[in-house]
């Protein structure tokens, strides 16, 4: 038998049929690219960057210290971290930047737990009812907001 012959580079002369307009339209509205994320007042300073670096360090430090005043720093550590992290996601659910509704709505929630633990004689049921209907308002609520910052999506990744 011989050795077949086959093109190489150049286009196929079989190419595959493009995308919809309509679908490729549809697939990069739901996809938000990086360099359309909304920088913060403080822009050229990577404030959050920096914050996220010393709660890990306080993190670390924590965790080697390990006695009472280890679990004071580690639990600081792990505070500056998470208010680093919950301003980016305000900031970028705000401007319809990427949706982070239920990442949001569980900080009211959190609240909520933490009023009705305290309260007086509350049974289980009623600190269970109270902490879901939290919890669906405000994700109901943060999610419209998306929805009319983001012109019309209610997620976008």
């Amino acid at each position: 038998m011989g050795r077949r012959s086959r093109k190489r580079g150049g286009p196929s002369p079989v190419s595959a049929p493009a995308p919809s307009a309509p679908r490729a339209a549809r697939a990069s509205r739901h996809r938000a690219p990086t360099k359309e994320a909304p920088k913060p007042p403080w822009a050229p300073f990577p404030l959050v960057e920096v914050l996220i670096v010393t709660g890990l360090v306080f993190v670390v430090i924590g965790l080697v210290m390990g006695d009472g005043q280890g679990r004071t720093v580690l639990g600081f550590g792990i505070a500056v971290i998470c208010v680093a992290s919950l301003e980016v996601a305000i900031r970028e659910h705000i401007t319809g930047f990427r949706s982070h509704s239920m990442l949001l709505a569980l900080l009211p929630t959190a609240v909520a737990v933490a009023i009705s633990w305290f309260a007086a004689e509350l049974t289980a049921v009623v600190r269970l009812g109270i902490t879901v209907a939290v919890f669906l308002i405000s994700f109901l609520a943060l999610r419209e907001v998306f929805r009319r910052r983001s012109g019309g999506l209610s997620f976008r990744a």
